[in-house]
């Protein structure tokens, strides 16, 4: 599923430039993906754009990108006092590595609290305990795509960076 995951992210600049799903199927076909992949993968997506547009940031020209107007009374900003804690099921599928990437991400402001929301929701929708930390920096820029934002740079190079194969200075 991340392959395709990847491909449409590669392909469709954002959320809102990707085809409708029976168009994005064919093409994936075409492409040469499984089709149990394909419906795997679209379903995923299908649930990401739901959740984007549920959250009320999804990027729409006329609307102002405020969490303090979010119907939702748990997606508005928390307290600076505040703490996310992490059910058993969240820590069991996510595994340390992950949970830490994703504090990274928070300390550093880039991970906005609707969108780490959204991050835990779509990689609790996958299947591997834990997840692998390369799948969760997928869930990452995919949660991006679906806003219709693209990280910055440096975001970008530590989400698509092989760290495997980084050079220290």
């Amino acid at each position: 599923m991340f392959e395709v995951l990847v491909f449409v992210y590669e392909n469709y600049w954002r959320g809102d430039a990707c085809p409708e799903w029976d168009s994005l199927e064919r093409k994936l076909n075409a492409v040469g993906f499984d089709d149990e992949e394909i419906q795997e993968a679209l379903a995923w997506l299908s649930d990401l754009k739901a959740a984007t547009l549920g959250a009320g940031l999804s990027q729409r020209p006329s609307e102002h990108r405020d969490v303090t107007h979010l119907s939702d009374p748990a997606l508005h900003q928390p307290s600076p006092d505040s703490m996310r804690i992490y059910s058993t099921k969240e820590q069991t599928h996510l595994g340390a590595a992950c949970l830490s990437f994703i504090g990274f991400l928070e300390g550093l402001g880039v991970l906005s609290i609707p969108m780490r929301e959204i991050v835990l929701d779509r990689a609790l929708a996958t299947s591997g305990d834990p997840v692998s930390l390369d799948d969760l920096k997928i869930i990452v820029l995919m949660v991006y795509w679906s806003f219709g934002e693209e990280p910055d740079a440096l975001l970008l190079d530590e989400l698509c960076d092989n760290t495997t194969t980084r050079v220290a200075h």
